[in-house]
């Protein structure tokens, strides 16, 4: 299974550790993008224009700051630097052993600066949407379409890919021919704010679960143990199913 998520806007750092090593993380062939970007975004940073070049309001100075120092602050693992409503309940830190590890092998975070991670991969904090178009590198979806997709199908395998992204991390890639039949897309009807916090508990009762379904029926069933769920298919091919869940 590979359960994709959203970064988070807020983030969580530490003031001491070792730095962040790119060579040390998930998915290797992302390395050389993940250090043109961080370079990128470093410069964008300094500029005194740089809180509308990334897109956020001046207010948020301190954020984009740490953007200056990604090589050299202290580095954690990703469960610990995504924080926000989806992550605390998801809530990583209390997973059972068993259910950690799966969390550890099926968790992908979709990422702006850093493609695609695992929970266990340390990295810095950051401020940076994937729905920016970044000085010299241009729209980030753009960037990581092509590069995630050498690099996410064989992390699905042969079971189901759970999306539980925004649609603006949607953009950076795209299940395609066979995978695009076990692709299926986490919808919380009628939630706006809750709908993250939903996401989280279905990934979570997913890593506590265990199972491995092959097949997106059979993933809404284990989803139904304890979400009132609703499962659609695709309206036509190439397009996710869609999972409606609800808390009870």
């Amino acid at each position: 299974m590979l359960i994709l998520l959203p970064p988070s806007e807020s983030k969580t750092g530490r003031s001491r550790g070792r730095p962040l090593d790119l060579g040390t993380l998930s998915f290797p062939e992302l390395t050389d993008t993940r250090r043109q970007v961080a370079e990128a975004l470093a410069k964008v940073s300094a500029h005194e224009d740089a809180a509308s070049l990334l897109g956020v309001s001046p207010s948020l100075g301190a954020d984009i700051a740490r953007n200056l120092t990604l090589r050299t602050a202290p580095a954690l693992p990703a469960s610990r630097v995504y924080s926000g409503v989806l992550y605390d309940a998801l809530g990583h830190a209390t997973l059972d052993t068993a259910a950690k590890r799966r969390a550890n092998r099926w968790l992908v975070v979709v990422s702006a600066l850093f493609g695609a991670v695992r929970p266990t991969d340390a990295i810095t904090p950051y401020r940076l949407s994937m729905a920016v178009n970044l000085p010299g590198i241009g729209p980030l979806g753009g960037a990581w379409r092509p590069e995630l997709a050498q690099v996410l199908p064989a992390s699905a395998g042969r079971g189901v890919i759970v999306d539980c992204r925004s649609s603006t991390y949607a953009a950076a890639w795209t299940p395609e021919g066979d995978l695009a039949d076990r692709w299926v897309q986490v919808r919380v009807p009628g939630a706006t704010h809750m709908a993250k916090h939903t996401r989280g508990l279905v990934a979570r009762h997913l890593c506590e679960a265990g199972d491995d379904p092959r097949s997106v029926p059979a993933l809404a069933e284990v989803v139904g143990r304890a979400f009132d769920v609703s499962l659609a298919e695709p309206r036509r091919a190439g397009q996710p199913w869609v999972l409606d869940a609800s808390a009870r």
